[in-house]
C-alpha cells in the first residue's frame, strides 16, 4: 500500500499516473530542464523509427507539456546510447536497432544527433567503425565521448572501444580490444566510469574488474579485485566522487571504492529480495533511489512478480529502508532519472517482451527532503537560488546568493538513463565559506577526472535540509581571453 501523509517526510510520495506520449524506455535531462524520450511508438510498440519527445516539466504533465516529433534519421534509435555533448549543444546518439529479413534486433553504425536548440533530430553524416547495440556512452575528462561494448549481430559483439572526438570525428581504441572486457561476457551496456587517475574502471557481470587506459590506441587489463556475478539487469552507479554502488544477483550488494590503484569493494548488507530490472539514481542529497523490478528476469511472468516497493540507500549509514510504493510495474525497459526540481522521473517497462504491461506513462516521486518533517505531509518551504553564475570552471571559487541559510551545496552530472544504467551521472559534494548576507564563496571540483566537463544540477539546500530547485551550470575549463 503506499505510505500515508505522515510518512511522506520519511518514505517520499509518488503522484498520481500520467500518460505519456511512448514508453519512455531511453530518458535523457537537458540543460534547459526539459526531459528527452524515446524508444517506441505511440502504441507502445517496440521502435525508436517513428517518434520521439520533449518534456517541459514547466508546462506540467498534460498533453500541453509535450513536444511529440517525427523521427526523420531513418535510424531506428531504439536501444542505443545517449549522451549530452556540452561543446555543441546536441546529445549523441549512437547505434540502434535495425531489421535484416524481417528479424528484428540487428545492430545500426548510425551517429545521429538531436539539437535541443532547435528541438531537431537529424544523422550527423558519420557512422562508427561498428555497429552497435546496447552500446556504453561516457564523457571523458578531454571532452571525448567513449563507446563501449554493443552487439554487432544477433551472434557476434563488438569487442573494440571508438572514442569520438567532436568537430572531428571517429578513431578506434584497437590496443583496447577486449572480448572478455567488451565483448560476449560484457557487452549489453558495459559498466564503465572514469577514475580520479584518468583511467576508466569497468565492472563486469561476471565479476571481474578491468582497467581501460583511453590514451594512445588504448589497453585493458584485467585487476586483481573481484565481486560476485552481476546480471545485465541490475544497476550499478557512481554515488560519490571514486565510488561505485553495485548490485548483484540474489539481492547483494557492494560498494567499490576505485580511487586506489586497486578497487577495494566491500560486500553491503542484503537489500531485499531480487530486483530484476530495477533503477537506480542519485538523488539530490546524495541518497540513491531504487524503483522497479521484480522476481524473474524478463518472464512471462514478471507482471505477477514485480516489486513495486521503492528503496533508498544511505551513504552515510550504507543500509537501505523502504520508500514509497508505486502504482505502476517497473520492469524491462523502464526507467528512473533525477529532474532538476530534485523529484525522480520513474516511467516507461514494455516494448516487446512477455505477458507484462506496456506502460506509456510515468510517475514522479518526490523525495523525504521535500516534506516538512512534522508528518504533516505538507511540502516544506524550498529555498531559491538568487543568483549563480551559468559557466564554472575546475579548482575556481564562484558566488552564489541564496536567500536561506545554506547547510549543503550538491553538484550532480545531468544524466542519461536507459536499461537500468544512468550514463554520465556524478554527484559530488562543494565546499563553501560563507561571504555576507545570504552571499556564498564555493570551490568547484579541482579536476576533469573527478568531475568530466560538462552540465550540472547545483542543488543549495536549508538548514532543515530541503533543497532548492537546481541552478543548472556547465563545468568547463575558462575562456582564454587576449
Amino acid at each position: 500500500m503506499p505510505v500515508s501523509a505522515g510518512q511522506y517526510h520519511v518514505r517520499g510520495h509518488f503522484g498520481p499516473v500520467v500518460n505519456w506520449p511512448l514508453i519512455p524506455l531511453q530518458v535523457l535531462t537537458l540543460p534547459d530542464g526539459r526531459l528527452l524520450s524515446y524508444g517506441s511508438d505511440a502504441t507502445g510498440r517496440q521502435s525508436g523509427l517513428e517518434i520521439y519527445d520533449i518534456w517541459d516539466p514547466k508546462k506540467g504533465v498534460g498533453p500541453e507539456s509535450h513536444l511529440t516529433l517525427p523521427n526523420t534519421t531513418g535510424t531506428d534509435i531504439f536501444c542505443s546510447g545517449q549522451l549530452l555533448i556540452p561543446s555543441n549543444q546536441t546529445v549523441l546518439l549512437v547505434g540502434g536497432d535495425r531489421t535484416v529479413d524481417g528479424r528484428r534486433n540487428w545492430s545500426s553504425p548510425d551517429v545521429n544527433v538531436f539539437s535541443y536548440a532547435v528541438n531537431q533530430l537529424k544523422s550527423s553524416g558519420q557512422t562508427m567503425a561498428n555497429p552497435r547495440w546496447y552500446p556504453t556512452v561516457a564523457t571523458l575528462a578531454n571532452g571525448e565521448v567513449l563507446v563501449l561494448g554493443g552487439r554487432l549481430d544477433p551472434t557476434h559483439f563488438v569487442p573494440t572501444p571508438e572514442i569520438y572526438t567532436p568537430e572531428k570525428g571517429w578513431r578506434a581504441l584497437t590496443g583496447a580490444s577486449s572480448d572478455e572486457a567488451f565483448g560476449s561476457k560484457n557487452w549489453d551496456y558495459p559498466r564503465a566510469w572514469q577514475t580520479q587517475r584518468g583511467d576508466l574502471v569497468i565492472l563486469s557481470g561476471t565479476g571481474d574488474i578491468f582497467s581501460l587506459d583511453v590514451t594512445g590506441k588504448g589497453s585493458v587489463k584485467k585487476l586483481g579485485a573481484k565481486l560476485s556475478v552481476g546480471h545485465v539487469d541490475v544497476p550499478s552507479l557512481m554515488y560519490a566522487p571514486g565510488k561505485i554502488l553495485s548490485m548483484r544477483n540474489h539481492g547483494e550488494a557492494y560498494k567499490v571504492d576505485i580511487n586506489g590503484q586497486e578497487p577495494v569493494p566491500t560486500k553491503l548488507e542484503w537489500f531485499g529480495m531480487a530486483r530484476h530490472y530495477a533503477s537506480a539514481t542519485v538523488m539530490a542529497d546524495g541518497g540513491v533511489f531504487i524503483s522497479g523490478g521484480g522476481l524473474r528476469n524478463n518472464s512471462d511472468k514478471d507482471h505477477i512478480l514485480a516489486n513495486r516497493v521503492t528503496m533508498i540507500w544511505n551513504p552515510v549509514t550504507e543500509k537501505f529502508t523502504m520508500a514509497d510504493v508505486a502504482q505502476k510495474n517497473r520492469l524491462y525497459h523502464s526507467v528512473a532519472l533525477l529532474l532538476p526540481d530534485a523529484t525522480v522521473f520513474t516511467g516507461g517497462g514494455g516494448a516487446g517482451y512477455a505477458k507484462a504491461e506496456n506502460n506509456l506513462n510515468a510517475e514522479i516521486y518526490y523525495p523525504p527532503y521535500l516534506y516538512e518533517k512534522n508528518g504533516s505531509g505538507q511540502l516544506a518551504r524550498r529555498p531559491v537560488i538568487g543568483s549563480a553564475p551559468d559557466f564554472i570552471a575546475w579548482g575556481h571559487q564562484f558566488e552564489l546568493k541564496v536567500d536561506a541559510e545554506v547547510s549543503r551545496l550538491t553538484l550532480i552530472k545531468l544524466g542519461s538513463s536507459t536499461h537500468v544504467q544512468v550514463f554520465d551521472q556524478r554527484f559530488l559534494d562543494l565546499p563553501f565559506t560563507k561571504e555576507g548576507n545570504a552571499a556564498y564563496k564555493v570551490t568547484a571540483p579541482t579536476s576533469a577526472n573527478m568531475a568530466p566537463p560538462g552540465y550540472y544540477f547545483l542543488f543549495a539546500f536549508d538548514k532543515n535540509g530541503v533543497p532548492s530547485i537546481a541552478k543548472v551550470v556547465k563545468l568547463a575549463a575558462p575562456a582564454v581571453t587576449s
